[in-house]
């Protein structure tokens, strides 16, 4: 309930619109928790009263930002997918020009890929220029667990939203080395914060090795590079590593200026 009232603290401190501020209050805890809640869980989060908290839903309903589900539960509505697809091509042309000059590095394909309520979704995919090259069509989405981009974005997530994620879509067995156990997935992400990067060995499609880092900032995102296995040995991993970090703190200042 504490969100309530940091809100409240922000639109005093900044002089904002104290409605505006709440509805967008409503849609994050909303995006947070999967994209969709009953009223009263959204009123026990944002510590509104009731009544507002109507007013406000009836308004992004009739607006299309939200919509009422056969179950009585209030979800994200369709009129936030145009949002987002704009947004995407935000990313895109701020960061196409560093993962074009990540590609030259690194010599393999680089995806950046955004968190899209219980999955990932690729927003920007540069490809290598060799002839057996890995490609990712931009809004494509697939689940966190079973990627290296995936994991990098989980590991930025309190352990109560991993679990609520889990618990909401499981965990699929992609190939035979998908992680699909709870607690081999927690160490893995614990593995994952403690190394700053994080691996998918072949975890998604057999035949294709992955390395991510996170990118940290109001939007959390991820950054990768994907191969073929036979090409994505030991050595390389690790010497892309710091060229990815580098490369994600780039992306970090670029989109906090922007």
């Amino acid at each position: 309930m504490g969100r309530g009232a940091s809100v409240a603290s922000r639109e005093r401190e900044a002089g904002g619109v104290q409605s505006v501020g709440r509805v967008l209050d409503i849609l994050e805890i909303i995006n947070e928790h999967g994209g969709e809640m009953t009223i009263t869980d959204i009123a026990a989060h944002t510590g509104l009263p009731l009544p507002t908290i109507h007013r406000l839903l009836r308004t992004l309903v009739t607006r299309g930002y939200a919509h009422q589900t056969p179950r009585r539960r209030y979800a994200l509505g369709w009129r936030l997918m145009a949002l987002g697809e704009t947004a995407g091509g935000t990313f895109g042309a701020v960061a196409r020009p560093l993962l074009t000059t990540l590609v030259e590095q690194l010599d393999e394909s680089v995806s950046l890929s955004m968190r899209d309520l219980d999955r990932l979704v690729y927003v920007v995919h540069v490809p290598s220029q060799r002839s057996m090259r890995m490609f990712t069509e931009v809004g494509r989405k697939v689940e966190l667990h079973a990627t290296g981009a995936g994991k990098a974005l989980l590991s930025m997530m309190p352990e109560s939203e991993v679990a609520a994620i889990i618990d909401r879509v499981g965990l699929t067995r992609k190939t035979c080395h998908t992680i699909t156990d709870r607690q081999q997935l927690s160490r893995e992400l614990d593995t994952v914060r403690d190394r700053g990067y994080a691996l998918d060995l072949e975890e998604q499609e057999i035949g294709v090795v992955c390395v991510a880092v996170p990118v940290r900032g109001a939007v959390r995102l991820a950054l990768s590079m994907s191969g073929p296995t036979p090409r994505m040995t030991g050595d390389v991993l690790t010497a892309a590593v710091p060229v990815l970090q580098g490369a994600a703190q780039q992306l970090e200042e670029r989109f906090s200026a922007a």
